[in-house]
């Protein structure tokens, strides 16, 4: 292209020669017409090739040895300068040029990219910090060489494929014969045209766990591991196929309630990544956070300093849910294969790089058998011809042909054993024996020599035959070797997903002006309604019976005469509406109870029965199912004589909120006056414990902890002697050593012992949780006290076993051990002498009080109906007061024997422990 251009470009010389011609006269008699050359053909395969240039030599990794063109140049170049000492970076990246034709900063980068995976290079100096995201020093500051676990695994030029670098001047390998899957161990991401490619790291243990499991024919499974720490959700991994997706996150843990501290990150990011996040989360209003502070130097330490009044669990969530404490990786495992770039998951990649490292064992277990061999060839040679001395047969001869026929008769009859012909070369190499080894020849050494050649070669063979076994064992080797400190970093676990809104901090204000209709933030001058987030969506209920759902916005017009307006909860099957409605302009008046649970955003429903007219006499919105009692008022009209009197909304169930609901008078109310508070009518909530994701759930999930009412709270002890009694709260976090989870009942008592590291020695004691929702320590605070185990049994029993054999397993009834005391009590000692272990006993018998059931106090369940019309309770004429049943008294009747029924117990259990 740029020759056909040059053709038709401005030349400054021509126009000088024109010059210089109409200067003596001459005139061109002919006009030169101007040519057009199409250059289309000339690029049409410019791109492909460009395209495959960086596919194949620039940003995709071989799949036969997991290296990157100029990673494998590196390592190459790495091999021709190791002497086994440090060699400046900058002279390695030097050194690199000639096989790489590129610029040296590239070079340099891919460096510091390999010795930052810590395995191939042995680094000294600054080599930057993948925690913080420093960057390394100059490449003539620090210096590399290569790991042990490289040179014994990465390089064997006797089993290397060469070709000629880029000048023609050297060799370079074609692959590395790497006897381990090196590309699922270090990862591998690079972007090329139209293509790109995201391999992410994997263990170095499981992986050769995997190789020997697949090798013995076994499944396997293998998941990646990130030198960052963190926890990963691999549910969604699909191999590291394309469309497979996997969410890290940051580890943070509660150092008290008003500090959170991140000590691991998600892979992909550095502490001032994830840092800055949160600062712009915190700007944003979508978390609180007080103060950020970062300790991290060789691990990871950011603390998170909460403001007064701002739920750490709920921070924590909400880390997850706006910052990069918790990030979505997409794999997409693309290697080259044959020169094209190929599609395959992990579990392809890790059998293919083990069949690999087979047949490269294969391969030099050939060579150093045919070295063996030739070896044992030439020792029987030099054997025959000193032992026999056949070297006095060429003391005659006087031509070199001569020489070498004389040798080669005189060993004719001694060579019946030997495995192979005779040929020049080797007469020739006996030639070379120097005098003074035939004259010090030591026949025996010479024999006891052989025959170890013989026995290495019988070991070559064996393991040629058994090839599998030998792989097998070169791996676990390999994991012996070089395993220690390699375990596994990122931690497994299922994530819960976390809803935005639920963990969104408030970060507005709402305000409202019922009589013109408008909600919004900017409305300042009106009514304060509630802090809010901008996520939130809001629930409006108006005073012609109109209800709708709308997001969080400046200013919106919702309709007048607005009764109530709060942040509206999806789902939410607690929050109870009381409702009292005239239908139409003179219709009956019906009351109704009935949840919201789900709605479409910006739709105007009709709670009433759609006549005009309607209007809403009495509203209230009960967060915990509470039933309130009212006074109805009616107006004085014709021959009406009761005009007052009470209704109580827990004869009511909770229902849909489209049904009529039960009718109060058809005579007109003047008005309903709340008369007095009720209580909660709706069942106590059932709470399970989801193992698997650590967190609580309303569903049915994991383990029943009990039916929880709204005063009840749950017991929490972890290993290291942590105890409290708090609310059941969703969103709750639990510590990695939590041992105790259990609904918490007040006079229960807690049962433990313990070694007191001050004191050397073992105590047992015996409390209760006095103080709920504070969080206390049952063991002393010297760092070597620990917990050796806790119970929660009314009257349990253990046995605890010596680490002297000599002393026998002694049995322990906490009961009549110690008596119970304050949680800050040392409690009794039990023994100086070392346990080995302590086992819990079957509890001795005891009958534990029963609580009065939901349904033995006949709560009202709570429930949801669809949303069709219906009536339950029989229509009430003339406006007579609601014909209930009287459950005061049956309540008070099964209180009081449940009551009594504890007492008789507590008797019977005094009487069992005289004895």
């Amino acid at each position: 292209m740029s020759e056909e251009i040059n053709d038709n470009e401005h030349n400054p010389a021509s126009d000088n020669q024109e010059e210089s011609n109409d200067s003596l006269g001459f005139q061109d008699d002919v006009i030169q017409e101007e040519t057009i050359t199409k250059v289309t053909g000339m690029y049409k395969e410019w791109f492909l090739d460009y395209a495959s240039y960086v596919i194949l030599e620039r940003a995709v990794p071989s799949l036969e040895d997991g290296l990157k063109p100029v990673q494998r140049r590196i390592m190459h170049s790495m091999k021709d300068l190791d002497d086994g000492r440090y060699n400046k970076v900058a002279n390695i990246v030097g050194h690199t040029m000639q096989y790489h034709p590129h610029g040296d900063a590239s070079i340099a980068d891919a460096m510091v990219q390999i010795g930052q995976k810590e395995l191939l290079i042995d680094m000294q100096g600054n080599w930057g910090n993948i925690l913080t995201g420093d960057r390394a020093a100059a490449s003539r500051y620090i210096e590399a060489r290569l790991s042990k676990f490289a040179l014994e695994v990465v390089f064997n030029p006797k089993t290397t494929d060469w070709k000629m670098s880029y000048d023609g001047r050297r060799r370079e390998p074609i692959d590395l014969p790497v006897k381990f899957p090196l590309l699922l161990a270090q990862g591998a991401e690079g972007i090329a045209v139209g293509l790109s490619t995201k391999i992410l790291p994997h263990n170095f243990i499981e992986l050769i766990d995997a190789s020997i499991k697949y090798l013995k024919g076994r499944s396997f499974t293998i998941l990646p591991d990130f030198l960052t720490g963190g926890i990963a959700d691999f549910t969604n991994y699909n191999d590291g196929k394309r469309g497979g997706r996997i969410r890290v996150r940051a580890k943070i843990t509660q150092l008290d309630k008003k500090t959170l501290v991140i000590n691991e990150i998600p892979f992909g990011t550095t502490t001032t990544t994830l840092i800055d996040s949160i600062i712009k989360a915190n700007e944003k209003g979508k978390i609180k956070i007080k103060k950020i502070e970062d300790n991290t130097a060789a691990e990871v330490e950011i603390l998170v300093h909460l403001p007064p009044n701002v739920s750490p669990d709920k921070t924590i969530d909400a880390l997850y849910a706006f910052t990069n404490c918790e990030n979505s990786i997409s794999p997409l495992s693309c290697t080259i294969e044959n020169n094209k770039p190929v599609f395959i998951g992990v579990s392809e990649m890790l059998k293919h790089s083990t069949d690999l490292t087979v047949d490269l064992l294969k391969k030099e277990l050939e060579i150093q058998l045919n070295e063996l061999e030739e070896q044992w060839h030439f020792s029987s040679l030099e054997r025959i011809f000193i032992e026999n001395r056949i070297y006095r047969d060429i003391e005659e001869v006087e031509t070199w042909e001569g020489v070498l026929k004389a040798i080669d008769l005189g060993l004719q009859p001694h060579i019946k054993h030997l495995k192979r012909a005779i040929t020049e070369e080797d007469i020739v190499r006996l030639t070379e024996i120097r005098i003074k080894k035939i004259s010090k020849f030591d026949i025996d050494k010479a024999k006891q020599f052989i025959e170890g050649l013989e026995d290495k070669i019988a070991g070559v063979r064996g393991h040629l035959a058994n090839l599998i076994e030998f792989a097998i064992d070169y791996f676990k080797r390999l994991k012996e070797t070089y395993g220690k400190g390699k375990e596994r970093k990122t931690e497994i676990k299922i994530f819960d997903d976390i809803v935005a809104s639920k963990v969104a901090m408030n970060n507005t204000k709402l305000y409202v002006n019922r009589e013109e209709g408008f909600i919004g933030t900017s409305l300042k001058r009106d009514e304060f309604v509630t802090d809010c987030s901008d996520i939130d969506e809001i629930i409006i209920f108006r005073k012609d019976g109109k209800m709708m759902v709308t997001k969080v916005d400046s200013k919106i017009f919702v309709g007048k005469e607005i009764i109530h307006v709060a942040v509206f909860k999806k789902k939410d099957q607690r929050t109870v509406y009381n409702y009292m409605y005239r239908d139409g302009a003179r219709g009956a008046s019906f009351m109704k109870r009935f949840n919201v649970t789900s709605v479409t955003r910006d739709k105007e429903y009709d709670l009433t029965n759609g006549n005009k007219g309607s209007l809403v006499h009495y509203f209230s919105a009960n967060p915990n199912g509470e039933a309130e009692v009212v006074t109805v008022n009616l107006r004085a009209v014709g021959s009406v004589k009761k005009l007052k009197w009470d209704i109580d909304f827990a004869d009511l169930s909770v229902k849909g909120r489209a049904v009529r609901g039960n009718t109060i008078s058809k005579y007109a109310i003047k008005s309903v006056d709340f008369k007095s508070a009720g209580v909660s009518t709706l069942k106590p909530r059932k709470i399970w414990f989801d193992e698997t994701v650590q967190r609580l759930n309303v569903d049915n999930r994991g383990t029943l902890l009990g039916e929880f009412k709204a005063e009840d709270k749950l017991l929490i002890i972890t290993q290291s002697g942590k105890i409290k009694a708090v609310k059941p709260d969703l969103s709750m976090h639990f510590e990695d050593d939590m041992i105790v989870l259990e609904k918490w009942k007040p006079n229960k008592p807690i049962s433990a012992i313990y070694f007191d590291g001050e004191k050397e020695r073992y105590y047992i004691k015996r409390f209760l949780v006095e103080t709920p929702d504070k969080e206390e320590v049952l063991i002393s605070e010297h760092p070597k006290s620990q917990l050796e185990i806790v119970t929660t049994d009314y009257r349990p029993m253990a046995e605890v076993v010596f680490s002297k054999r000599t002393l026998a397993p002694q049995q322990i009834n906490f009961e009549s051990f110690i008596a119970i005391k304050g949680i800050k009590a040392q409690g009794n000692q039990l023994t100086t002498n070392k346990i080995k272990q302590v086992n819990l006993l079957e509890s001795l018998p005891f009958e534990e009080p029963e609580e009065p059931s939901s349904e033995e106090i006949e709560v009202v369940e709570e429930e949801i109906i669809s949303n069709t019309l219906s009536i339950d309770v029989p229509t009430i004429e003339k406006a007579s007061v609601l014909e209930v049943p009287n459950k005061e008294d049956k309540k008070n009747d099964l209180l009081k024997k449940a009551i009594q029924k504890k007492k008789e117990r507590k008797d019977d259990d005094s009487q069992q422990s005289l004895f």
